[in-house]
């Protein structure tokens, strides 16, 4: 992170008798992946624009133990899940937002019954929140025009039923939003979801991220894009197959927004 981020964390907030607005629960990918710590980056610019006041856990932040539930490993996501829901009731936190559908869903879903229970916000609602309440303003910038089409990923769309929150912050760029024939209920896997991200295709005649790939470029776009970093890595893998690279680009929406603001 730069010097002109301010990031503080918990623990900081806390040593000073302050309480966020909201915890930025920041993820394995946000956190480690380098295409997504891009996402993270863009997000913080926003947050600091709109005036948030947030803090993330850092080093006290753990994998929510979404890929070891999804591949099938239950007591390993409940150790992860309980070690976390005891440093976030030790915080006494409520409201979080996250830029990972995985960890959003998680959770949103999964903690409760373990004893987590908080407000969960995806960045595509928060950030819908912010411009709906003027914190976050934004005139079209360098998308004004340009055509993007939107990947809904599984977890947040059909998983959780919202489709509406990322294309309202995308439709303030004033760009062409056009939809992919497989979208919001009839949306397609990138291919990434239920683990898959960390192991190897089963045998087939076609990878999912090519199949889905090949449907955003039927749309024409200048850009792809997409609300989760595992969908943003499934796309740009597509993307670079497909050739396309350098007339096709895939951004997150925190991204675009961010580079609007620019």
């Amino acid at each position: 992170m730069s010097e002109a981020m301010k990031v503080p964390t918990m623990a900081e907030m806390m040593a000073a008798g302050q309480k966020p607005e909201v915890l930025f629960w920041v993820g394995c990918a946000g956190s480690f992946d380098d295409r997504a710590k891009k996402i993270t980056r863009a997000f913080v610019q926003l947050l600091n624009k709109a005036g948030v006041s947030f803090a993330v856990l850092g080093t006290e932040e753990s994998c929510t133990g979404d890929p070891a539930k999804r591949a099938g490993n239950e007591f390993l996501f409940q150790m992860q899940a309980m070690m976390n829901i005891e440093v976030l009731n030790g915080y006494e936190v409520q409201s979080i937002v996250t830029t990972c559908p995985h960890c959003f869903n998680t959770l949103k879903n999964e903690y409760p019954e373990l004893g987590g229970k908080y407000e969960v916000m995806h960045h595509t609602q928060f950030l819908k929140k912010l411009l709906n309440d003027g914190r976050l303003k934004v005139e079209g910038g360098s998308y004004k025009g340009k055509r993007i089409t939107f990947h809904d990923p599984c977890y947040l769309g059909r998983a959780n039923d919202e489709y509406e929150a990322p294309r309202e912050v995308l439709s303030k760029l004033e760009a062409d939003l056009s939809e992919m024939k497989s979208c919001k209920q009839r949306g397609l896997c990138c291919g990434a979801g239920g683990a898959q991200m960390f192991k190897e295709a089963e045998k087939g005649d076609k990878e999912v991220n090519i199949e889905r790939t090949e449907q955003a470029l039927e749309t024409q776009p200048d850009v792809i894009a997409t609300g989760c970093p595992f969908c943003n890595t499934m796309m740009t893998d597509g993307v670079k197959i497909k050739e396309q690279s350098t007339k096709v680009k895939v951004y997150d929406v925190a991204e675009l927004l961010a580079d609007a603001q620019a």
